[in-house]
């Protein structure tokens, strides 16, 4: 059980998943601190005005690092791939790196499992070999430690993969997910895991973590969009080498990982229900959708 007058650490606090673990401990009311290149940008602003401590400093500094964890016996970490790439992996091990040297009791990392250890060597997803290139090293560095695997987030409806209308009018989304289920969960239902996992340390001290809201098909999450929108959605296969295709930054990327969660991660039911044992206001797909409508209005008023 985490100290209520213990510090944690949270990175990326300013980003949607460690700004949601953040909230969540500060709704605890335990005492957090931030790291942020911006500490007088609007995010960190509004975190401090929720009692959160801000710290200046960049996860390719390990002494500001250092500097960030002193006084914390806990932190949460979380790089970002699609922001820094190749420095990821780098960044991951400055994480684990100043919590050893800080002598953090408690790091809860958010990593992801080895794509060409799933696949057996058929499929490499860049972002998933740097998260587990980072969860190895944390293990091996003795730093006690508990992973989360977040699933696809329900959000990137709404950024990545929003419904567009095709030539006939009827709004559509696709990738190469065949019908597979596809893990998802609401970015906001990540932090209550996190928050639970810190309160039970010793329960999930070198766990792996599995944060599921909910796992569809493809033709479901479209039905989900239907009710949700009151216009028609579907969804639509496309095959990995016309997905890589496209040419946009990270085609082949997101092609690969949606055809290794096809042909290789068939189900993640354990996780939901883990997920909903820790945190049970986690939402289904059907009760996010209908809570983003007027999110949905937005990004769908070109194509209306």
């Amino acid at each position: 059980m985490q100290n209520r007058e213990s510090i944690t650490l949270v990175t990326g606090a300013t980003g949607a998943q460690g700004g949601g673990v953040a909230h969540s401990l500060l709704a605890e009311g335990r005492k957090v601190r931030i790291l942020t290149r911006n500490a007088g940008g609007a995010a960190a602003s509004a975190l401090r005005a929720l009692g959160a401590e801000v710290a200046a400093g960049d996860l390719a500094d390990v002494p500001a690092l250092v500097r960030a964890m002193e006084g914390c016996d806990s932190v949460f970490g979380v790089t970002n791939f699609w922001e820094h790439f190749g420095c990821e992996i780098v960044h991951g091990k400055n994480i684990v790196d100043a919590a050893r040297l800080s002598g953090v009791s408690h790091l809860v990392m958010s990593t992801l499992p080895s794509s060409l250890a799933l696949s057996g060597g058929e499929i490499t997803v860049a972002h998933l070999e740097s998260k587990a290139e980072v969860e190895a090293y944390a293990r091996q560095s003795g730093i006690p430690s508990t992973f989360v695997h977040v699933a696809f987030y329900f959000d990137n409806f709404l950024t990545f993969f929003p419904p567009r209308a095709g030539a006939d009018g009827v709004l559509g989304f696709g990738f190469p997910q065949g019908e597979t289920r596809l893990a998802g969960v609401a970015v906001e239902d990540v932090g209550p895991v996190v928050a639970a996992i810190f309160r039970d340390r010793a329960r999930f001290l070198g766990q792996v973590v599995g944060i599921v809201g909910e796992e569809l098909r493809g033709h479901e999450y479209a039905a989900v969009l239907t009710r949700a929108l009151g216009r028609e959605v579907r969804y639509t296969h496309i095959p990995r080498e016309a997905y890589a295709a496209f040419g946009f930054p990270g085609a082949e990327e997101l092609a690969a990982m949606f055809d290794l969660n096809r042909r290789f991660i068939l189900s993640r039911e354990a996780d939901v229900i883990l997920t909903r044992t820790l945190n049970p206001a986690a939402q289904s797909f059907e009760r996010w959708a209908a809570a983003n409508r007027d999110r949905f209005a937005t990004v769908l008023a070109p194509a209306a």
